[in-house]
């Protein structure tokens, strides 16, 4: 798996063991119904064009990233998104490839240290919650 900064190409390599969690809990069809004056029932639909969550989550036994990994993370999760910044291409270890922005309107990066304690070297291990948003 591969997140990739589209304003400068540099690619971080993820675990292939994150799991997509929300995968299918999404629906490009959006809805809304309401019933007329008259009593008759108006339903408006249409799809979605951006916007459905990637929430890549690791297992407490695997998927563990450095430290150094988590503060790079972190780096790109502080640029807000715009036209030339803040956009990422992610690629999943079957192949799909997916434009996202990380979701600033939640917990965009949760790290749990692997021992329990802080880290305190650039190889010590975290356990990784990602959260995007596909654009």
């Amino acid at each position: 798996m591969q997140l990739k900064n589209l304003a400068d190409e540099v690619a971080l390599v993820l675990p292939d063991d994150l799991l997509w969690s929300d995968e299918h809990s999404w629906s490009p069809t959006v809805a809304t119904s309401a019933y007329l004056i008259t009593g008759a029932l108006l339903i408006q639909s249409a799809t979605r064009l951006a916007g459905r969550p990637i929430t890549l989550v690791g297992a407490p036994d695997m998927a563990w990233v450095t430290r150094a990994t988590v503060e790079q993370l972190r780096l790109w999760a502080a640029v807000a998104p715009t036209d030339a910044t803040g956009r990422f291409q992610l690629t999943l270890a079957d192949g799909r490839t997916y434009t996202v922005a990380f979701r600033h309107a939640e917990t965009a990066i949760e790290a749990e240290p692997v021992l329990g304690f802080p880290a305190r070297s650039d190889a010590d291990f975290y356990r990784l919650t990602l959260r995007f948003l596909e654009l």
